[in-house]
């Protein structure tokens, strides 16, 4: 069976992108290499980053590919692999990755939505922005270092109290909300 993904070009797309070691925390130790790879990608293959969030072993993303292109896959392989390149090898390996030369430290495949429209992207765009409160890493959205909802406080989009959990007490001692 060939799995088909969605391609519109010029399309808004989220993404849910997993480490292949679900107990990991690669991703926000080594933060700065992600964005690197993001960048470099980016700049070869622009896209628009409409909302991100890093956790430690996956994140979640909504982009919006520039008019004509429909090619994310192209754009996930190239992030995937230039941070791989820079993780020294030690990491468990099965067999049929081995066979293929792959390493192990990402899901082969990764899980996207094509936005259909406004209230969609909204809805994606909470998601993202939730998903370190719905973890039980942070009781406040805005106590998490790796998410574009820092963006969206600077821009007004949403009030820094945004995506609070009332029932959980934060690292700083104060209830969220």
């Amino acid at each position: 069976m060939r799995y088909r993904r969605a391609r519109a070009t010029g399309g808004t797309y989220f993404f849910t992108v997993n480490l292949a070691d679900r107990s990991s925390r690669l991703l926000i130790e080594r933060i700065d290499t992600l964005r690197q790879a993001v960048l470099t990608v980016k700049q070869r293959h622009p896209f628009e980053i409409v909302a991100w969030v890093v956790l430690p072993e996956h994140m979640h993303a909504v982009w919006t590919l520039p008019p004509g292109d429909a090619d994310f896959s192209t754009r996930w392989l190239l992030i995937k692999a230039g941070f791989s390149r820079t993780i020294e090898h030690g990491e468990t390996i099965r067999g049929s990755r081995l066979r293929k030369g792959e390493r192990g430290i990402w899901q082969r495949r990764f899980w996207e939505h094509q936005i259909r429209n406004e209230s969609d992207l909204a809805r994606h765009v909470d998601y993202v922005h939730i998903n370190p409160v719905k973890h039980g890493h942070v009781a406040k959205a805005r106590d998490w270092p790796y998410s574009s909802i820092h963006r969206y406080i600077r821009e007004g989009t949403v009030t820094a109290d945004w995506g609070c959990d009332p029932d959980r007490v934060g690292i700083d001692g104060e209830r969220g909300g």
